[in-house]
């Protein structure tokens, strides 16, 4: 199966479908292999099946770590890590791949990876990654698209003041900051909860860090971390696509294992809309009207702000609703690659630069078409949820990425719905 819609020799198109009705060098490895020893093995729950977090899983086991799953959970025993390289390969799996540089130079005192690949949504340039772990100590030098890494001296505690709240440099810093020697300030650190929960996974391994989930972090370095047990916060973005799908059939859904204060930036937006949102303690209830109304201007922020990644599946909502609708995406360069094949099912949408204008139509009207990349994915399986006829989404395995059993969990709300390899 090919991710990318990759054609065999006879010209045949592989991609799947889905259809909707309405090694570190010896010497530096001696060095330190009592520091590896003690990592032992750290247990993962409420861990999803995606084909990022199998990517992951890849590059774990190449570098030396032994990895199981069962179910939902994870077991990883770090011990015997002695890799230093990621191949190619596996780093253009995913775009967050990138976040093995600080673990790898924490462990080894050095690290070479190649560019992270993924989906293709923007630029995501990794130099604020970089500039960071330069000011920590790291040597770095680029060539032939390969980062090779360094840190003779190990890495030490730094002020360091970001020039755009970015969630992977923050979690890069996070990570190689936990055993640096000294104290870590992050100012205009990500907000995000999942950098809270990350910090909440470091603690439980035996790092200091203070201010998580705020904009300025505090981190003092410990020599060594040790294992721990941690369970994976719920998916916010899925909450919101699952609210999306609600939304845009007039129907009445309560999610559940769900964090309401996750999702609050998105709740005024649904409101808008003529849905009515009700929190409870780990649930969300939803109800939608007959015919959405149109909102006011969504603006894609850092968190606190709209997320980005919920931005395709609510335009895809608010393509059907009563009246115009505008969107400004501020995160990413390229993230309206989804208008295109919202337009093939009868949306009116208009795009320049970052602004989208969405006229809602009436009804959507199912044909053929195909995800750009997994929150586009995730659009178009909202949009086919309300199109009369039969829609079918090619490169599905864009939205196994992030969004695990879609198809299961859609049929048992009520969706006709079936996957076609």
């Amino acid at each position: 199966m090919s991710c990318a819609g990759c054609e065999n020799g006879n010209g045949e198109d592989h991609r799947e479908k889905q259809t909707l009705g309405r090694g570190a060098p010896p010497g530096r490895k001696k060095q330190r292999a009592a520091y590896l020893g003690g990592c032992g093995v750290s247990v993962i729950y409420n861990c999803p099946r995606l084909s990022d977090v199998d990517a992951a899983i890849k590059i774990l086991r190449f570098i030396g770590c032994k990895v199981e799953r069962e179910g939902d959970t994870v077991t990883v025993d770090a011990t015997d890590v002695s890799r230093c390289d990621v191949p190619r390969e596996l780093m253009c799996e995913m775009r967050s791949s990138v976040i093995f540089l600080a673990p790898l130079l924490a462990r080894l005192g050095m690290a070479e990876i190649s560019a992270p690949g993924g989906c293709e949504i923007g630029l995501r340039p990794i130099d604020l990654h970089l500039s960071s772990l330069r000011l920590m100590g790291a040597q770095i030098e680029t060539e032939g698209g390969v980062l090779s890494c360094r840190c003779p001296d190990g890495l030490r505690g730094e002020k360091i003041t970001l020039s755009f709240p970015s969630v992977g440099a923050t979690e890069n810093i996070l990570i190689a900051a936990a055993s640096a020697e000294g104290e870590t300030v992050i100012l205009n650190a990500a907000r995000e909860p999942e950098i809270a929960d990350l910090a909440d996974f470091l603690c439980s391994c035996g790092a200091h860090i203070s201010g998580a989930g705020s904009g300025e972090i505090t981190v003092c370095g410990m020599k060594k971390l040790h294992s721990a047990e941690h369970t994976v916060i719920p998916d916010r973005i899925i909450a919101s696509t699952y609210m999306a799908a609600a939304a845009v059939t007039g129907g009445d859904v309560r999610i559940l294992d769900t964090r309401a204060e996750h999702i609050t930036p998105v709740i005024p937006v649904f409101e808008q809309a003529g849905c009515k949102v009700d929190c409870g303690e780990n649930s969300v209830h939803i109800s939608a009207p007959v015919r959405l109304r149109s909102v006011q201007t969504v603006r894609t922020m850092p968190y606190p702000g709209f997320p980005t990644d919920s931005q395709a599946a609510v335009m895809a909502m608010l393509s059907v609703a009563h009246g115009t609708s505008v969107m400004i995406e501020n995160i990413f360069e390229n993230r309206y690659r989804h208008v295109r094949e919202l337009c093939r099912l009868g949306a009116d949408i208009m795009t320049e630069g970052k602004v989208a204008v969405i006229k809602g139509v009436e009804t959507l009207t199912g044909a053929c078409v195909c995800a750009a990349d997994l929150r586009a994915g995730t659009a178009l399986a909202v949009a086919g949820l309300a199109a009369q006829g039969s829609t079918t989404i090619e490169n599905v395995c864009l939205i196994d990425r992030g969004w695990q059993d879609m198809e299961e969990k859609l049929r048992s709300l009520g969706a006709e719905i079936e996957r076609e390899s």
